[in-house]
């Protein structure tokens, strides 16, 4: 899979620097398990970056599959009508749950070449299902109410994560090499390099990126705007 496929992007950005430190850390407690590999994405400013996605590509073996009996699920819930997260990620195979706690209908949506398709209108406490099983990346949107987006990463490697408000994220995997990929709705390509993960060494990374300004929609604290600014 490669993370350059983007849909519906609206955002490109440019890569300021990247400070890399990796192999240094304190040896795991367990030398024949996953290593795990810690990574901090800061903008040139020192801001912490939320919501980018992290993942690991093995380059000598095949990553581990979602199997078809998996009860692997993950949810986008659209509350205070907002997508909740604004960013998911996931391994293809997965099912994504997309439930309605709104006090109003959502009709949710997607254009992405990865995965077109559409929840038609649905009430209030009700929730609709899709399995993404292609790689790629999906951003989706409401017919009712344009502000509404959010985007799902999927990738055919268990090995992810997401940066939390704090910038920051770990993922575990097996020692081998693998080709890294940093991904996040205000870049406009993604970062991608290879590293090696040792037996019995923690790793850590440090990213640090340009992004260019959140061009999402405002909506109005006023209710009889309808929403808009």
């Amino acid at each position: 899979m490669d993370f350059r496929t983007m849909c519906c992007l609206r955002i490109p950005a440019t890569l300021a620097s990247i400070a890399l430190a990796i192999g240094m850390g304190e040896p795991c407690g367990d030398l024949r398990g996953d290593v795990p590999l810690s990574i901090t994405v800061r903008t040139a400013k020192g801001e912490a970056v939320a919501d980018a996605a992290f993942a690991l590509f093995p380059l000598d073996s095949k990553a581990p599959v979602v199997p078809e009996s998996s009860a692997t699920h993950s949810e986008i819930v659209q509350q205070k009508e907002e997508f909740i997260p604004y960013v998911t990620v996931v391994q293809a195979g997965t099912r994504v749950e997309f439930p309605n706690r709104d006090s109003v209908q959502h009709h949710v949506y997607s254009l992405s070449k990865t995965k077109k398709f559409e929840l038609p209108l649905y009430d209030p406490g009700r929730s609709e299902s899709l399995v993404f099983d292609v790689s790629g990346t999906v951003t989706l949107g409401c017919n009712i109410h344009d502000w509404m987006i959010a985007y799902v990463i999927v990738v055919p490697t268990p090995y992810f994560a997401k940066t939390s408000a704090e910038g920051t994220a770990t993922v575990s995997a097996p020692p081998g090499r693998y080709r890294a990929e940093l991904l996040h709705p205000r870049l406009s390509k993604p970062v991608s390099e290879e590293i090696v993960l040792r037996e019995g060494n923690a790793a850590n990374r440090a990213f640090t990126l340009s992004l260019k300004p959140d061009r999402r929609i405002r909506r109005s604290t006023d209710s009889k705007s309808g929403g808009y600014p």
